[in-house]
């Protein structure tokens, strides 16, 4: 079993007012894995993702990365330590090429303010760190198309090559195969497995058949608190499960 873990959630809670989204989840990420959080609508995915990332904070429970405690730090310098994060919708600059998005991504990570005389697009270090993350994600023939004009599947890429730009080790990868075709998510399945050995991967996803293949782990969440967490096989197999989330009685 991989014991390198570098990101871990301990006893997790988020509270709105009355109403507990997230209760006492805790979860461990580990190179070499990809770990996928499923559940339904409401179930608390987003929030425990929104947790890890450092988007909010957490009314119980610890975040540790690259053994840390993070818990207190804020969504950029958890970015800058190591955590890449993408959304559910595109968070693109589509009249920007793929080169500058990626070089944005990698300039946010090491800003140089006082280089203030040097051309930003100049840099050597960010735009070296682009093209290797858009090279990275299957988009080197696409450096210079405008982010718009990229299919649904390639602006799904270069979510996450902005990701890698910033040299993450800890990827949160929110529904990235939402509305793709079959060739789009085979697409990105092999990008996954790529990234697998270097990176510890959350992969939070409604594609379940995506999910059992690519997956080493897989936590489910039902009504905000995990229910089970176990290797795909188990999960596939598990009464719990079955009754709640894949409507079986």
């Amino acid at each position: 079993m991989n014991t390198d873990v570098l990101l871990r959630g301990q006893g997790l809670t988020r509270r709105w007012g009355g109403l507990t989204a997230v209760n006492g989840v805790s979860l461990a990420l580990a190179r070499g894995e990809v770990h996928a959080v499923i559940g339904t609508n409401g179930a608390g995915k987003s929030t425990l993702i929104n947790m890890l990332s450092g988007e909010i904070e957490p009314s119980n429970g610890t975040v540790e990365l690259l053994g840390q405690d993070v818990t207190g730090w804020t969504q950029p310098r958890r970015a800058r330590a190591g955590l890449g994060r993408s959304y559910q919708r595109n968070t693109i600059y589509p009249s920007f090429t793929v080169a500058e998005n990626c070089r944005l991504a990698a300039q946010a990570r090491t800003p140089r303010p006082w280089a203030w005389w040097q051309r930003a697009d100049r840099c050597t270090a960010s735009n070296g760190a682009a093209r290797a993350a858009a090279a990275q994600a299957g988009l080197e023939d696409v450096l210079e198309r405008p982010a718009g004009l990229l299919s649904h599947g390639q602006k799904r890429q270069l979510e996450i090559a902005m990701c890698l730009a910033t040299a993450p080790q800890v990827l949160l990868l929110d529904e990235p195969l939402a509305g793709m075709g079959a060739e789009e998510t085979e697409r990105m399945l092999a990008l996954l497995a790529a990234l697998r050995a270097s990176h510890a991967i959350l992969l939070v996803e409604h594609d379940m058949d995506a999910v059992f293949r690519i997956a080493d782990r897989i936590t489910v969440m039902v009504n905000g608190e995990v229910i089970a967490s176990d290797v795909p096989a188990a999960i596939r197999t598990n009464r719990a499960v079955q009754v709640a989330y894949l409507g079986e009685h």
